[in-house]
């Protein structure tokens, strides 16, 4: 699904001019942001930069609790089963919304029914590296001429099983008719020293973490998983130049809730959306090379919904499971 930003800040308008009035003087007291990752990680990052100028806005703090494990489970199910009052949401991503229902025969929520969807927050374009000395290729088209011609011998690495890159990598294949060997390391550092290395040939990781190696002159980046081209690496074209149709992005969204009244939602959504629009923050988001994102809560549970189809299908594909 591609994300159409002008329909979107059209939609959050008409949305916050539409909110009733829930208890004027709400916030009355500071409000809690539930993160399902560690400190000091990407999603953590955009938390604290956000939630300060949110609260701000809003006249009380925004206090962000780091609630990490088991592939955000723990941090969604904890917002999942709070008080449906305005005072508690998450910042989730790919996994919490969209994959786990696929990778998980037990969740304990459901994303389309346990929460509030408040606003889509961000995306970050997915790039993929080769390393040029253990994997002889310079494009889509080489790579894929390489795994026809010697199915499954190309291993491509991810920051582990069901992760967003782990995915793009599955859809890739899938897509393009090809056998690649995964292997899963435990976070995305190991991975890409790997792949510096020269254990591992080629992994699809986001640019904010591509970057750093892209000085190396063994390390390239082929094509980038965005359907069109990415500003951050001019020249490098979309694996959809190959492969019409592929998209993968990792992306992420504030949710409450289920049941927390829309107008508190609608003043979580105007926080949001203010503080993005400040143009200090924004350069902040794209310099750690996170593409900000506003969308309606009906938008954003319309994306839901289509990536949580889009990514069944090719975690079904791949028979991928977790415990």
């Amino acid at each position: 699904m591609t994300i159409d930003r002008r329909s979107f800040v059209a939609g959050v308008v008409a949305a916050t001019a539409a909110a009733p009035a829930f208890a004027q003087d709400y916030p009355t007291k500071p409000i809690r942001l539930v993160v399902p990752y560690p400190p000091g990680g990407g999603t953590d990052f955009f938390a604290r930069v956000v939630s300060t100028a949110m609260g701000q806005s809003l006249g009380q703090t925004i206090v962000v609790e780091n609630r990490p494990g088991a592939g955000t489970i723990i941090g969604a199910d904890s917002v999942a089963r709070s008080a449906p009052d305005g005072y508690t949401f998450l910042l989730g991503d790919t996994s919490t919304y969209a994959s786990n229902r696929s990778l998980y025969q037990k969740l304990p929520y459901d994303a389309q029914k346990d929460f509030a969807p408040i606003t889509l927050t961000g995306r970050f374009a997915i790039v993929l590296l080769v390393n040029t000395e253990k994997l002889k290729v310079g494009s889509v088209k080489e790579l894929l001429d390489a795994a026809k011609k010697a199915p499954s011998a190309i291993d491509y690495a991810s920051a582990g099983v069901g992760s967003p890159f782990h995915l793009a990598g599955e859809l890739f294949a899938q897509a393009a008719g090809v056998k690649l060997n995964h292997v899963p390391y435990k976070g995305a550092a190991p991975a890409v020293q790997d792949l510096v290395s020269g254990q591992i040939g080629m992994m699809f990781i986001d640019y904010a973490t591509a970057r750093s190696q892209l000085a190396l002159p063994h390390i390239k980046a082929i094509a980038v998983a965005s359907p069109g081209a990415f500003s951050g690496l001019p020249g490098v074209p979309p694996v959809a130049a190959d492969i019409p149709g592929f998209e993968a992005w990792a992306w992420q969204g504030f949710a409450a809730p289920a049941k927390t009244p829309d107008s508190a939602v609608a003043k979580l959504n105007a926080a949001y959306v203010k503080a993005v629009s400040d143009k200090e923050i924004k350069d902040k988001l794209v310099g750690a090379g996170i593409e900000p994102l506003q969308s309606t809560p009906a938008q954003m549970a319309d994306y839901i919904a289509s990536e949580s189809a889009k990514w069944e299908k090719v975690i079904r594909t791949a028979n991928i499971k977790l415990d």
